[in-house]
């Protein structure tokens, strides 16, 4: 623990149904585990996207961010996410395969953290517009530590087409 209380911003995904439930309620519980190991202090709305990179074998995912106000530190929260991801059924048997959950950390207050197995900001984060999409919603002017430029700013530099509130519109796929 660092003892310094930090505002992490936490992607969440689901492309999966298992025996706990749908993709939706995936979120739900990987945000319920969350705030066992701090402070939700906000969620984004629940966008379902297109997959990112392997895109011809998987159903659409549903992402969304939340804000963790925790006294963690990076590493140690990345273990307990994992941790978390294995509680509710995630396995690993393909890079960005389909998954019952994924939590990553996209940010941890101003900090850039490049250790093993922890990389933050998320190398990723400006190139994905599925998680970009909901940390703008709600972290619109916090800035990227590495480009000193706005999560608005970033945003308009992706292709949001694949990215929907989910419920707006119906799934394609």
């Amino acid at each position: 623990m660092t003892g310094d209380i930090v505002t992490a911003y936490i992607g969440l995904g689901s492309n999966l149904e298992s025996p706990r439930g749908d993709r939706s309620r995936h979120l739900e519980l990987a945000a319920k585990a969350l705030s066992g190991i701090g402070e939700v202090t906000n969620m984004s709305s629940v966008y379902e996207t297109t997959p990112w990179d392997v895109t011809d074998r998987q159903p659409d995912y549903l992402n969304a961010v939340a804000a963790l106000s925790t006294a963690m530190d990076p590493s140690a929260l990345v273990t307990t996410m994992l941790g978390i991801e294995t509680d509710l059924g995630r396995e690993r048997s393909e890079k960005n395969g389909s998954r019952v959950i994924d939590l990553d950390v996209l940010l941890f207050g101003n900090n850039v953290i490049n250790q093993t197995g922890v990389q933050i900001p998320h190398p990723l984060l400006h190139e994905r517009a599925f998680v970009l999409v909901p940390l703008a919603e709600i972290n619109t002017t916090g800035v990227h530590p590495i480009f000193g430029i706005t999560i608005s700013e970033l945003l308009s530099t992706v292709d949001i087409s694949g990215v929907r509130r989910y419920g707006d519109a119906p799934s394609s796929r």
